[in-house]
């Protein structure tokens, strides 16, 4: 019975490796693959995507393979990573892999950077340094991003390099320039800040949040402080995250005028969490520190301070002196500076 079991099994088996070899033309690749852990969907999916590995040759994507390894890749991630962007193994290691790795290393700052990027977005490895990187760096620096940041954006958001500087690109600046922000490097700017932004479309996204920003009051000068400062506001969907949010602080009692007063003061107010995060913070502005509403429309930043590390425990130290203050005198301090303030140096301890 066991020899019966053992000859079914091994002649499936047999008729499955004949199988994936014919359909690939490139049984060393195959063994590669099966050595490495790869299942046979996945070898049949590369395959798939990537017509040159039925003529790369085993030797060069060993080669290609151990070099990734010494770039700072586990090699526990690296099946997941080829699976992504087979064509990795089939490109020339010296005239390929090697200049970029090389170029994104100089860019880099901290190790394991572009260890991270290539993981994050194995096809950067693909795209040549003439014709891609260099033209973005340059594009990048046109817009005032400063040359150290260069790499800080690259390797963050890897994915850059795939987007097309003639329409992608320059759709997202004619955006930002038809937003004013076009002094001082302002848009060079907004891309340190926050590298993804120019991932959202700017019909889907962009401009319907911009939109919306106006609707609820912004001025055209609101709206560059939001974006130069919190740019990230500006890729939330607004029918998800942001009209919730602002539905939420208008049953509060504010009114349009504070709404954008908050908004603009701290930006990330229309993105926060309602329930982790606004909720608790009015609940404790009016019913344990016993203030109004309208308070934190001169302070907005107060939603930026830590419940229990920062709101609670200073609260509780004005309470037992007895002693009352702004929110922006109580919160628009370090905590050595609160406790030197108020003398509350000796009762803290």
């Amino acid at each position: 019975m066991w020899s019966n079991w053992y000859f079914h099994r091994n002649c499936k088996g047999n008729r499955a490796d004949m199988e994936i070899t014919s359909q690939n033309g490139n049984s060393s690749l195959l063994w590669f693959f099966r050595d490495r852990g790869f299942d046979d969907n996945t070898i049949h999916e590369m395959f798939r995507k990537c017509k040159r590995l039925q003529g790369t040759q085993r030797d060069r994507a060993s080669e290609n393979w151990a070099y990734l390894k010494t770039v700072g890749i586990h090699e526990r991630k690296l099946p997941s990573i080829i699976s992504k962007c087979p064509k990795i193994l089939t490109l020339d290691l010296n005239e390929k892999l090697i200049p970029m790795v090389e170029c994104l290393t100089a860019l880099g700052s901290k190790p394991h950077e572009v260890a991270s990027a290539i993981t994050k977005f194995p096809h950067i490895l693909s795209h040549s340094v003439e014709e891609k990187l260099c033209p973005l760096l340059a594009f990048f620096q046109a817009l005032g991003v400063p040359e150290k940041q260069l790499g800080r954006i690259l390797l963050l958001n890897p994915r850059l390099v795939s987007y097309s500087i003639d329409s992608k690109l320059t759709e997202f600046v004619d955006f930002l320039a038809s937003l004013g922000l076009t002094k001082d490097g302002m848009i060079g700017k907004v891309l340190v800040k926050h590298p993804f932004i120019m991932g959202y479309g700017v019909e889907k996204r962009l401009r319907p949040t911009s939109e919306f920003l106006k609707s609820v009051g912004l001025t055209e000068l609101d709206l560059r402080t939001v974006v130069l400062n919190f740019p990230e506001v500006l890729c939330r969907d607004v029918d998800k995250i942001l009209k919730p949010n602002f539905a939420y602080l208008s049953r509060c009692g504010f009114n349009d005028r504070q709404i954008a007063a908050l908004v603009t003061g701290y930006p990330p107010i229309l993105i926060k969490s309602i329930r982790n995060s606004l909720e608790p913070h009015i609940k404790f502005l009016v019913e344990v520190m016993g203030r109004q509403i309208d308070e934190v429309v001169d302070y907005p930043n107060f939603f930026q301070h830590g419940l229990k590390k920062t709101l609670e425990s200073r609260h509780k130290l004005l309470k037992q002196r007895k002693l009352d203050c702004s929110l922006s005198d109580m919160l628009g301090c370090n905590q050595k500076k609160f406790l030197m303030k108020y003398d509350l140096l000796q009762g803290s301890v």
